[in-house]
């Protein structure tokens, strides 16, 4: 993630709505990459001129569940017809906000979920909102478990347990991955390495471009190459993992216990870890630690090896658990670097 200023020149971050040192309103805009000061325009119209230091940037309003909500910062350019920015429009389902407690999950799911857009708009990375392509879109849902009088949903929901995953381009986040305590105490019971709700995002998002660029990119042999033959039936391959656990030897061939479960689930971990590489090297280089931004990737994954290990060691010293506790093996590598490969040829298609 970079750092960004304000058209003042005061640092400014990618949650921020605000800026402290000259109180000019902020807002993101997505098509750039970058914060901007935003200054009013006449009409009382939510029209905005926003500013960079680089200079004007243009006439803006702000995404809906920026003006009405309060639980995004992006903008959305004046002339384009959308009331809803790049993030938001792709929103399915959002919880029921007359639960006590549920806005604030909302807007934790809100910043991680920005979060991993910023990732696909900063690779490149090819998506729509389902709403545009029913076929090859993108959605989410954000729901709880609970009655369907309890939640915002379309007629087709049943109510009862939310399972946090993905299926046909739509990504469900059980809202409780919201909740600090509840999932550490998850991450515990599941004897996880780490448990984020970025990770969450991450990871299913995965699944997504599992969809698009192996299997409708015809890829299926690459991948197979690399991560197995995922015509294993997958619901067996699941029962197998939880009922039996991983196998012995995994930590030689997999990112993480999960990983081993099956060829789709291998690839949605590595993914996962990809967008966090990358996305911690470039905030890494905004911060001037003398990271540099490889985009050969032998050299990212040499530099990636020390940060990691510096994150680490700074996270020891404050009392907390490693930051990235996961061994990059001579396999995982090999998975990284396919995903490397498959997202620059996207970058560059």
């Amino acid at each position: 993630m970079n750092i960004y200023r304000c058209a003042c020149g005061n640092p400014v971050y990618f949650e921020n709505d605000q800026c402290l040192a000259c109180g000019r309103r902020l807002g993101f805009l997505p098509e750039r990459l970058t914060q901007a000061a935003l200054e009013p325009l006449p009409g009382g119209n939510d029209l905005w001129r926003a500013h960079t230091p680089e200079g004007e940037m243009g006439e803006y309003h702000r995404c809906r569940n920026y003006s009405e909500q309060n639980v995004c910062n992006w903008m959305v350019v004046s002339d384009n017809g959308e009331r809803y920015c790049v993030a938001c429009r792709m929103n399915r389902i959002i919880p029921n906000l007359d639960r006590p407690g549920n806005r604030d999950k909302w807007l934790n799911v809100e910043r991680e979920k920005r979060r991993v857009i910023y990732d696909l708009l900063r690779l490149g990375l090819p998506f729509l909102a389902k709403r545009d392509d029913p076929h090859t879109g993108l959605a989410f849902a954000f729901m709880e478990d609970q009655q369907p009088t309890q939640e915002f949903v379309d007629s087709s929901w049943s109510g009862g347990k939310v399972f946090t995953g993905h299926a046909k381009g739509l990504i469900t986040i059980n809202i409780i991955e919201a909740d600090d305590a509840a999932r550490e105490a998850l991450r515990q019971q599941l004897n996880e390495a780490s448990r984020t709700l970025l990770g969450h995002f991450r990871h299913e998002i995965g699944h997504y471009f599992w969809d698009r660029l192996i299997l409708e990119g015809g890829r299926l042999a690459g991948f197979r190459e690399v991560f197995g033959d995922e015509r294993q039936d997958y619901q067996s391959s699941l029962r197998r993992h939880y009922q039996q656990g991983p196998p012995a030897n995994w930590q030689q061939h997999y990112i993480s216990a999960y990983a081993a479960a099956h060829p789709w689930e291998d690839w949605a971990e590595c993914w996962g870890h990809y967008l966090q590489i990358t996305d911690a090297l470039e905030t890494a280089h905004a911060l001037d630690m003398g990271v540099s931004l490889p985009r050969d990737f032998d050299e990212l994954i040499r530099v990636w090896s020390r940060v990691s290990i510096n994150i680490n060691l700074m996270n020891r010293s404050m009392g907390m658990r490693d930051a990235y506790p996961y061994v990059l093996n001579d396999s995982v590598v090999a998975k990284l670097r396919y995903i490397h490969e498959v997202v620059e040829a996207e970058r560059s298609a």
